[in-house]
């Protein structure tokens, strides 16, 4: 199936996005708008579309451009590409070292919780501290995946910082069973009871 054909049928945004910073990175030049939008048909883009493509790679940091006199020049390099999925993989680094830290903070709070009393208003903040931690844990990992198929070359060094990730809540998920499994032993509580008391549901398991 040739371009023309593929443009009658309709290209999604992310194909369009793909297509225009290929072109970028195949010829290794700059250009203004109106020259990409005559290029733009031969990949199966139509040229209305071209500014909206072109400004989505912009506002990722995909494409550079700049103004020069008053014309405005657009260019992309492949090292920019590397660059920037280098930058997002160390943000996403970042943000799983915070959720790390975050349950720390919160294994801690659950140690120092009072158990077998009715709920209190600071316990159920730590839960929904938990279970937001929890998502966002989960919310990572599919950035991960992500990642993963879209840049095989890469995937070794995120594949490690989401197990590292795992781990983590992994050993939350324990800690709790320790604490579960002491206060059934040493106070006679019911595990039902416990689970209850902290919100936790009766799948509540290690991430696999």
């Amino acid at each position: 199936m040739d371009c023309d054909q593929q443009s009658r049928k309709g290209v999604s945004a992310e194909e369009k996005r793909k297509r225009l910073e290929k072109h970028f990175h195949e010829t290794s030049d700059v250009f203004q708008l109106k020259e990409i939008e005559k290029i733009a048909p031969k990949k199966g883009i139509v040229a209305q579309s071209v500014k909206e493509v072109l400004t989505s790679l912009v506002d990722d940091g995909l494409v550079t451009t700049d103004k020069i006199g008053n014309s405005t020049y657009y260019w992309s390099f492949p090292s920019t590409a590397i660059q920037h999925k280098r930058n997002r993989l160390e943000d996403l680094k970042n943000k799983i070292k915070q959720e790390e830290e975050k349950k720390k903070m919160l294994e801690d709070a659950i140690v120092d919780a009072k158990i077998g009393r009715e709920p209190s208003e600071e316990r159920e903040e730590v839960l929904k501290e938990l279970r937001q931690a929890q998502e966002t844990e989960r919310a990572l990992s599919l950035a991960l995946q992500e990642y993963k198929d879209k840049d095989p070359a890469m995937f070794a060094a995120k594949e490690k910082a989401a197990m590292v990730a795992k781990e983590a809540a992994n050993r939350w998920t324990e800690n709790i069973w320790t604490i579960q499994s002491y206060c059934v032993n040493q106070f006679g509580m019911d595990r039902k009871a416990f689970n209850q008391s902290f919100g936790l549901s009766e799948d509540f398991d290690t991430l696999p």
